[in-house]
């Protein structure tokens, strides 16, 4: 018998893999894929490019000046004119205590500066008049000296006429009455010559008392002039704290933890609210290791929590000059015990560069991301896209040509 000839066989059919790979060759699948890598390039890019060039942080706060409104004087709180998280414009009039004792007090010290005032011109009247009264006694000394040297004058000539009726008396020439007569004008002479000069040195001497007078005036005058101008310090002192009786606001903002009602006795320095100033900046602590190319002046972009994570342009304006541990209440003490290093955090202030919307309150404490451009070199987002598109792309070219050929190797 024979043997019989074999038939050659059928070629195989494709492999589950060539048929699967077919699939995966169809449009239906590669576009969806094309897509979905598109996306992932494009945020993966994205990503990358702000891990390269970007520090950010979510330890991070808004923070603003707070202004702490508190009396200059004590008393009964009257009025308050603002309400708690009310926006207040600078100067304007915020709470006003009862005036009533600093106005009496100011009244008293007034009327005290008022008497003050007329004892002291009542002391320049004084000093006037001693001033003419020392004119009038120098006056009189100057004609008591001269009446006393008129006396002089006239005591000389008596002196010359007795000597002359002497030698006259003893020639025989005069009577004896004649001789009593000289005699009893040269004794007249010499009596009104003492009382002259008598008169003239106590002349002499009222010039000294009436100026010694006018000395103890014009100290009189210093001591009241000196007793006015206290008394107007005085009254000075009384109107300011009648004036501090009404409490301006200092500067515009957000009254904060208002904590008085009208009635209410305040102490001098006591606390009654706060204002939150409108100059919210960003206080960031950053990680030591992460201010290696932070400079100020570097642009910032602000993720804002209380918003919906909307962003706000800002810049870097200072880096604290160390770590926020070393300012602390009680810093660490590294020299003593076992020590781990610890990653230390610095503050950066960030400065926004564009208004905060009015309609939010935006106020300290509220968490905020910055995002901080380190370095000069930056990737738009189109740049990125574009950059994404042509990846993906290329990815997409080079799947269906590995797809195809795996497809024809199965076929064949």
């Amino acid at each position: 018998m024979s043997e019989s000839k074999s038939v050659p066989s059928s070629p195989p059919p494709p492999s589950i893999n060539g048929k699967q790979l077919a699939k995966l060759s169809s449009p239906l699948f590669i576009w969806p894929a094309t897509g979905v890598l598109a996306v992932l390039l494009y945020f993966g890019l994205g990503y990358l490019a702000d891990v390269l060039t970007h520090e950010s942080t979510d330890d991070a706060f808004i923070t603003a000046d707070v202004a702490s409104i508190a009396p200059r004087v004590a008393g009964q709180i009257a009025v308050v004119h603002v309400d708690g998280n009310e926006l207040v414009r600078s100067n304007e009039l915020l709470v006003e205590i009862d005036p009533a004792n600093y106005a009496d007090i100011a009244t008293q010290k007034q009327a005290s500066a008022d008497a003050s005032e007329a004892n002291y011109k009542t002391a320049l009247a004084a000093l006037d008049l001693m001033s003419e009264k020392v004119k009038t006694a120098v006056a009189i000394a100057d004609q008591s000296k001269a009446d006393a040297d008129a006396a002089e004058a006239t005591d000389a000539r008596a002196q010359a006429d007795f000597k002359r009726n002497q030698e006259l008396r003893t020639q025989n020439t005069i009577s004896a009455q004649e001789f009593d007569a000289a005699q009893a004008v040269v004794r007249e002479a010499d009596a009104n010559l003492a009382a002259a000069k008598q008169k003239a040195v106590a002349d002499a001497s009222r010039i000294n008392e009436a100026r010694a007078t006018q000395t103890a005036t014009e100290a009189a005058i210093g001591m009241a002039l000196a007793l006015f101008r206290q008394a107007q310090t005085a009254v000075q002192s009384a109107q300011l704290d009648l004036s501090y009786t009404k409490i301006y606001a200092p500067c515009d903002g957000r009254v904060t933890r208002k904590a008085i009602e009208p009635g209410d006795y305040v102490q001098v320095g006591q606390t009654l609210f706060s204002v939150v100033q409108n100059d919210d900046w960003v206080v960031a602590n950053f990680k030591e290791s992460q201010l290696k190319n932070m400079r100020t002046n570097q642009p910032v972009l602000v993720e804002i929590d209380a918003l919906g994570g909307r962003k706000f342009r800002a810049h870097v304006d200072s880096v604290q000059a160390g770590s926020g541990a070393a300012f602390s209440l009680l810093p660490p003490e590294n020299a003593t015990g076992n020590y781990v290093k610890v990653v230390q955090r610095v503050p950066v202030k960030i400065v926004f560069d564009e208004p905060l919307p009015a309609e939010h309150t935006i106020g300290p404490g509220l968490s905020v991301t910055p995002d901080v451009q380190v370095s000069s070199f930056a990737l738009p987002e189109w740049a990125i896209g574009l950059l994404a598109l042509i990846l993906t792309g290329a990815a997409q070219f080079v799947f269906q040509f590995i797809a195809r050929r795996k497809v024809n190797r199965a076929i064949q």
